[in-house]
C-alpha cells in the first residue's frame, strides 16, 4: 500500500491550475487583440470601399501631379454624389480648368465658375468671394467673353461683393479700364467714371499701404544695423514687389483717367453744372477736389471753395482756402487754413495730404527741420507717400554748405540724401524710377574714391551737427 503525501500533492495542484489559468488569460488577451486587429482591418476596407472616398481618391490623386486627363472623367460624379466630401476637389478642380482655359480651351471657363461657386456654396468661410469673383471676371475679360457691360459688371459685383478681398492690381485696373471704356462709348456718365475712380484711387492706397509699412518696419530695423533673418529678407522682397505693382497701376489709372480728366475738359464741365449743384455739398466737394487735384487755374474754383466753406465749413474746405492763399503769395494764412484742416479732419488719409501741404509750405520758406517733421507725420499715416522721403533728400543736399567743417563732410551729406531717395524708391513705385535717378545723383556729388583714400576715411562715420542729425557712414574702398 502505498501512503499519499498530501501536502506535497495539493501544491502540485495549485501550481498545476495557476499555470493553466495563466496560460488562459495569455490566450484571452491574445484573442481580444486578434479581434481587435480584425476589426481595423476591416474598418479600414470599409472606409477605403466608401463610395465617395474612392471617388474623390480618383480624380484627386492623378489631380496632383497635373494629370489632368486622368482626373477628368471622374471630376463630375464627385461634385454630383460627395459635393461637401472636401474643400480639396474644389482647388485641385480649379488648377485643372484654368491649365485647359491656359492652352486655348475656353469651354472650361464655364466648368470653372460652377467650381468656383460650388467652393462658395459649400465652403463659404474658407472662400474669398471679393477674389474668386474677380478672378472669373478677368479670365472671362482675358478671353472676351460677354459685352464690356456685362464684363464691368462682374469686376462691380466682386468689388461690391468683398472689397477686402478683392486686390489684384491687374483686376483692379481692368475693372477702372471697362469703365472708361463704356464711357467712351457713350454707356456711362463721366461723374459715375469720376467717382469710380475716387473708390478706386483709396483702394490703391489702402494696399500699397499696407505693404509699404511692413516695409518700412523692415528697412528701418535694416538701417538700424539688425541683421534681418532670412525669412525677413524674403518677407521683404514680397512687399517691395506689392507696392511696385500697386504703384504701376495707379499711374495707370490716372493716365486712363487723363484723357477726360483734364483741366480743358474739367473746368466747362463745372462750369455748365454749377449753377444747379451751388447747394449741393458732395457735388461741391468732388468738384473742388477734382480741379485741386489737377492744379486748374479757373476763378471757378475760388467760387466753389466759398460756396462750399459758407454752406458746409469743412477740413476740406478750409484745405482749399489753404492752396488759394499759397497760391495768391499769403503764406501765413495758407499755414492758418492748413492747420484748421488737420484739426478738422478725422479721416486719416485726407489728413495726411493737409500735413504734406503744410510740410511743403515750410519746405519753400526754408524751415527744413520742421518741414521734416511733417513730412515724418505724413509717413507715419501713409508710409507708401514716398514723395516725402524724395523731399528729405532734397532738403539734405540742399543742407550741405551747412551740414560740415571740411569739404568732405560738406559732401558726405550727399549719402544721407540718397538713402533717402532710395527709400522713397522703395516704398513708392509710382515715383520709383525718379527716386532711383535722384538717389544717384546725390551719390555722384558725394566724395569719390578717391577722396576717401586721399582723406583717409574708409569706413568711418560722419556725424552732422546741422538740423539734419544723425551720421553716415563712409564707403569702404
Amino acid at each position: 500500500m502505498f501512503l499519499l503525501d498530501y501536502p506535497s500533492t495539493i501544491n502540485g495542484l495549485k501550481k498545476d491550475y495557476m499555470t493553466n489559468m495563466n496560460n488562459m488569460t495569455t490566450m484571452k488577451a491574445k484573442f481580444v487583440s486578434l479581434l481587435a486587429i480584425l476589426a481595423l482591418t476591416f474598418g479600414t476596407k470599409l472606409k477605403a470601399q466608401d463610395p465617395c472616398t474612392v471617388a474623390a481618391s480618383l480624380f484627386t490623386e492623378p489631380a496632383k501631379v497635373q494629370n489632368y486627363e486622368a482626373a477628368m472623367p471622374h471630376y463630375q460624379k464627385v461634385i454630383d454624389e460627395c459635393p461637401q466630401y472636401s474643400l480639396a476637389i474644389y482647388q485641385y478642380a480649379v488648377k485643372m480648368f484654368e491649365h485647359y482655359i491656359e492652352n486655348g480651351d475656353k469651354s472650361k471657363i464655364s466648368d470653372l465658375e460652377k467650381a468656383y461657386n460650388l467652393r462658395i456654396k459649400y465652403y463659404p468661410s474658407k472662400s474669398k468671394e471679393g477674389d474668386i469673383l474677380s478672378d472669373i471676371a478677368q479670365i472671362k475679360y482675358d478671353n472676351g467673353i460677354g459685352t464690356k457691360m456685362e464684363q464691368f459688371q462682374a469686376f462691380d459685383e466682386a468689388f461690391k461683393k468683398d472689397e477686402e478681398n478683392f486686390k489684384s492690381p491687374k483686376r483692379i485696373y481692368t475693372y477702372f479700364s471697362l469703365a472708361m471704356d463704356l464711357y467712351e462709348e457713350g454707356k456711362k456718365d463721366i461723374q459715375d467714371v469720376f467717382d469710380l475712380y475716387d473708390i478706386i484711387q483709396s483702394k490703391i492706397e489702402k494696399e500699397e499701404g499696407y505693404y509699404a509699412k511692413q516695409l518700412t518696419e523692415l528697412l528701418n530695423k535694416q538701417e538700424s544695423g539688425e541683421q534681418l533673418s532670412s525669412k525677413e529678407e524674403k518677407k521683404m522682397d514680397g512687399y517691395e514687389k506689392n507696392v511696385g505693382y500697386y504703384g504701376q497701376i495707379k499711374e495707370s489709372v490716372d493716365a486712363k483717367l487723363g484723357k477726360i480728366a483734364d483741366c480743358e475738359n474739367l473746368i466747362p464741365l463745372y462750369e455748365k453744372n454749377f449753377e444747379e449743384n451751388k447747394d449741393n455739398v458732395a457735388w461741391l466737394k468732388s468738384a473742388a477736389g477734382r480741379l485741386n487735384a489737377r492744379d486748374c487755374e479757373t476763378p471757378l474754383f475760388f467760387q466753389m471753395v466759398e460756396q462750399l466753406h459758407t454752406l458746409q465749413p469743412s477740413a476740406s474746405s478750409a484745405y482749399y482756402l489753404g492752396r488759394l492763399a499759397d497760391k495768391a503769395g499769403k503764406s501765413g494764412e495758407a499755414m492758418d487754413y492748413y492747420n484748421q484742416a488737420v484739426e478738422l479732419e478725422t479721416d486719416a488719409n485726407k489728413k495726411a495730404d493737409y500735413l504734406f501741404a503744410i510740410a511743403e509750405n515750410l519746405r519753400k520758406k526754408g524751415s527744413y527741420g520742421s518741414a521734416r517733421s511733417k513730412y515724418l507725420q505724413v509717413l507715419d499715416i501713409k508710409p507708401s507717400k514716398g514723395i516725402c522721403y524724395l523731399r528729405i533728400a532734397e532738403m539734405y543736399a540742399k543742407s550741405s554748405n551747412d551740414c560740415g567743417n571740411t569739404v568732405f563732410e560738406k559732401r558726405a551729406i550727399n549719402w544721407k540724401a540718397a538713402e533717402m531717395a532710395d527709400k522713397a524708391a522703395r516704398v513708392d513705385g509710382s515715383i520709383a524710377s525718379t527716386a532711383r535717378a535722384a538717389a544717384e545723383s546725390y551719390r555722384q556729388r558725394a566724395p569719390s574714391k578717391s577722396d576717401i583714400f586721399s582723406e583717409g576715411m574708409a569706413g568711418k562715420t560722419v556725424t552732422f551737427s546741422c538740423w539734419v542729425g544723425g551720421s553716415v557712414r563712409v564707403p569702404n574702398l
